[in-house]
C-alpha cells in the first residue's frame, strides 16, 4: 500500500508540473503573442552597435515600454540576440511578438530627407544629418572628399549641384557613402526628365553650369515669375562674352551673404567668383539651386535685355533695360532709394 501511495504522489507531483508548464507557457505566450506591451504610437531610431538590453532601455527611456525586463526575458526566449540598428514605427498595442518580430527582421520605415535653402556644403552636410544616423561631421567629410566627387564626376566646386533639393525617402540607417550613390542616381533621374538634357545642351551648357547659373539666378531674385527673364539676360551677357556682373557672386567671394549693398571695394575682392574681374560662369554653384531656378535657365525668357537693376521700390523685383544709359539711370534711382531707407 505504501508504495501505492508513494506512486501516486508522483503522479501528483508529476501533474502539477506539467500543469506548472503549461501555465507558465501559456502566460508567457500571452505576454509574447497576446497582451498588448507597446503603450504608444511613434518612431523610434535604434542606433548601429547598439545590443538587444540597449534597445530595451531605448524604448522604455522614450516610453514605448513600462520596463525592460520582459522584453529582455522574451528576445532571449524567443533567439532576438543580434540587434538590428533602423528607424521603426511603432504602434500603441503592439505585442512582444510584433514589436520583436520588427526587429528581428529590420523592418525598419522609410524616413523622408527634405533640403532646400542650402547655400553651403556645410549647411547640406547638417540638413542631411538631421535626417540621417550619420553626424553631420561624417556628411561634410564624405562631401568633401575629393575621390567621392570624382567618382560621379565632379569637383569640390561643384559636388553641391548634385543635390537637386527636394524631399527623398530613404532609410535611416543609409550611409554617406550610399547617400552619394542614391543622390547621383536622382540627379541623373532629374536630368533625364522633361527633356531637361536637350534643353540644356540646345544652350550650349552643361549640366553642372546650368546649376551654377540657376545658383546666380535664385540669389539674385526670388520672385520665380522674374527668373525666367533674368536667366535671359545672363545668357545675352555669356553670348556676347560680357563679364556676368552678379553682385550675388561677390557676396560668395567675400563670404557674407548678408552684405545689402554692393560698393565698389566690394568689386575688388580677388576671386574666381568675382564676375566683375572675371567673364564667364563662375567655378560652381554659390547656392544649392532649388528645381524651378533651374527650369527657369532651361526655359528662360528670350529678349535683348543685357542689364537689370533692383527696383527703387525695395519690392525685390527688378528693373531691365537694353542699354548701358538706361540701366544707369535704373541704377541711380535704385541708390536713391537705399541712401533714403538709410541701407549703407
Amino acid at each position: 500500500m505504501a508504495k501505492i501511495k508513494i506512486g501516486g504522489a508522483v503522479l501528483t507531483l508529476v501533474a502539477l508540473m506539467f500543469l506548472g508548464i503549461v501555465i507558465f507557457g501559456g502566460m508567457t505566450y500571452y505576454i509574447y503573442a497576446v497582451k498588448g506591451s507597446v503603450l504608444k504610437t511613434g518612431s523610434v531610431n535604434m542606433p548601429t552597435g547598439a545590443s538587444v538590453s540597449e534597445q530595451a532601455l531605448i524604448l522604455k527611456e522614450q516610453g514605448f515600454l513600462k520596463d525592460t525586463s520582459d522584453f529582455c526575458a522574451l528576445s532571449r526566449r524567443f533567439k532576438y540576440v543580434k540587434a538590428r540598428p533602423g528607424h521603426y514605427t511603432l504602434t500603441k498595442g503592439m505585442t512582444f511578438r510584433g514589436l520583436i518580430g520588427r526587429l528581428r527582421v529590420g523592418n525598419q520605415t522609410p524616413v523622408k530627407l527634405t533640403f532646400n535653402n542650402i547655400r553651403t556644403v556645410e549647411r547640406l552636410a547638417g540638413a542631411i544629418s538631421k535626417c540621417i544616423e550619420a553626424d553631420s561631421l561624417t556628411m561634410l567629410n564624405t562631401l568633401r572628399n575629393p575621390d567621392m566627387a570624382a567618382l560621379y564626376g565632379f569637383g569640390k566646386s561643384d559636388i553641391i549641384s548634385m543635390f537637386i533639393p527636394d524631399t527623398y525617402q530613404v532609410y535611416w540607417t543609409i550611409t554617406p557613402e550610399e547617400l552619394m550613390a542614391r543622390m547621383n542616381k536622382e540627379y541623373e533621374r532629374f536630368w533625364s526628365a522633361r527633356g531637361r538634357d536637350d534643353k540644356r545642351k540646345k544652350l550650349n551648357l552643361s549640366r553642372k553650369e546650368v546649376s551654377t547659373l540657376a545658383s546666380i539666378v535664385v540669389e539674385e531674385s526670388k520672385y520665380a515669375p522674374e527668373q525666367p527673364r533674368i536667366a535671359g539676360v545672363y545668357l545675352n551677357r555669356l553670348r556676347k562674352k560680357m563679364p556676368l556682373q552678379a553682385d550675388p557672386t561677390v557676396k560668395y567671394a567675400l563670404g557674407d551673404p548678408s552684405i545689402k549693398r554692393i560698393l565698389f571695394k566690394h568689386l575688388e575682392v580677388n576671386s574666381p567668383y568675382n564676375t566683375y574681374k572675371h567673364t564667364g560662369l563662375p567655378p560652381g554653384p554659390i547656392y544649392c539651386p532649388p528645381i524651378s531656378a533651374i527650369d527657369a535657365v532651361l526655359d528662360y525668357e528670350k529678349h535683348n535685355y543685357l542689364y537689370f537693376c533692383a527696383a527703387p521700390d525695395l519690392s525685390g523685383r527688378h528693373r531691365f533695360a537694353t542699354t548701358l544709359t538706361q540701366h544707369n539711370a535704373n541704377a541711380r534711382e535704385y541708390a536713391k532709394a537705399l541712401d533714403k531707407a538709410g541701407i549703407r
